[in-house]
């Protein structure tokens, strides 16, 4: 089968190791076995988020755990602010007023708009303000710098198929010490998504309903990939390749949407120039290159393309994709300099294999 080049948003290509644990025999999610991967996956991820408190593991998508933080922390009538960049944003503070909350939450890196909000100067503009801090990092964390525990946020909903290079199917939750006392007190009802249920069932090394099982395994392998990388070595990839691809986008003299110092790391949108149809660039990026990008959602439905940076891609990969993409926007009539995205993509590769090389040296 031919590989197609996948730059959506999530899920992501994945590395074949990962994708080879998922053919692993299945184990007793109730057995030893099972208990051992849970608490394995469950430590190593302590480190991704940057903390000492509780990480659970959920069979769902990364909007079950944003389900599983409103519900175990807020009941009807309380009062909620929500920061919303795009359209995962407006989702949590959706989920909050449907659970007749009156919408401090953050979405922490935003793949409908590509930006991503400086938590470490939210956390300092916060201070010692009493309000508890929900994060959606579904899809930046691991991707950048992250820290939990000294930017003092309460819940940090995650999932597999982002920047961990994972097949979809399980989300994490991290809950400080002080977000369980809120947990503990709250009294609305839940049963899915009881996070006092799931932490209950951990300590004993089970899941309380059915899990993903292969979905565990593919994890496992992945989190093992990352670590071998190295975190620091992860952030800079995710780094470069996005920057790569604003060099791109603006050598094709396109703009990109989000705005400087807020960009974020795994995900570009770029508005769709007057005279393109963003639809038909999309289809004949699939059906004739094997390119995958994403359109616009919401109100940027149809106005912009959005171009994911994470999972198993190489800088050919990169090339390439954005071969296709000159290939087909000069096919409609768009104008610009032979070879310019391409070009300027391995510009700034190139820069950074040399620093890499004056650091060994």
């Amino acid at each position: 089968m031919q590989k197609s080049l996948l730059f959506i948003p999530g899920p992501v290509a994945v590395p074949e190791p990962v994708l080879d644990a998922m053919a692993k025999p299945l184990i007793n999610h109730r057995g030893p076995e099972y208990a051992r991967l849970l608490h394995s996956i469950a430590d190593r991820m302590r480190s991704i988020f940057a903390t000492k408190g509780d990480v659970l593991l959920m069979g769902s998508s990364g909007t079950g755990s944003l389900e599983a933080a409103v519900t175990n922390m807020f009941g009807p009538g309380d009062t909620v602010l929500a920061c919303p960049t795009g359209v995962f944003g407006e989702r949590i503070a959706a989920i909050a007023k449907m659970w007749g909350c009156t919408v401090e939450m953050l979405t922490h890196n935003e793949t409908s708009t590509g930006v991503q909000i400086d938590l470490r100067a939210m956390s300092r503009a916060i201070g010692d303000h009493p309000a508890y801090v929900v994060v959606d990092s579904v899809s930046g964390l691991g991707a950048s710098e992250f820290k939990m525990d000294e930017w003092k946020l309460d819940v940090v909903c995650a999932a597999s198929q982002k920047a961990l290079a994972c097949p979809p199917g399980l989300a994490m939750i991290a809950v400080s010490s002080r977000a369980w006392d809120k947990i503990k007190a709250n009294k609305a009802p839940r049963f899915y998504f009881d996070l006092q249920k799931h932490k209950e069932f951990f300590d004993k090394g089970e899941p309380p309903w059915t899990p993903p099982v292969s979905v565990a395994f593919a994890l496992d392998v992945a989190i093992d990939l990352y670590e071998r990388e190295g975190p620091r070595n992860v952030w800079a990839r995710h780094a470069r390749y996005t920057d790569a691809l604003h060099a791109a986008v603006k050598a094709l003299g396109m703009e990109i949407f989000s705005r400087d110092g807020v960009h974020s790391v795994t995900v570009t949108g770029i508005l769709t120039p007057q005279g393109l149809d963003n639809k038909t660039v999309l289809t004949k990026l699939l059906h004739e290159h094997g390119v995958v990008i994403s359109g616009g959602q919401g109100k940027m439905t149809g106005k912009m393309w959005r171009w994911g940076t994470m999972g198993a891609i190489s800088e050919t990969d990169m090339a390439d994709a954005l071969g296709a993409f000159e290939i087909v926007i000069r096919q409609m009539g768009y104008r610009f300099a032979d070879g310019a995205a391409v070009n300027a993509a391995l510009d700034v590769f190139a820069r950074a294999g040399e620093k890499k090389l004056v650091g060994v040296s």
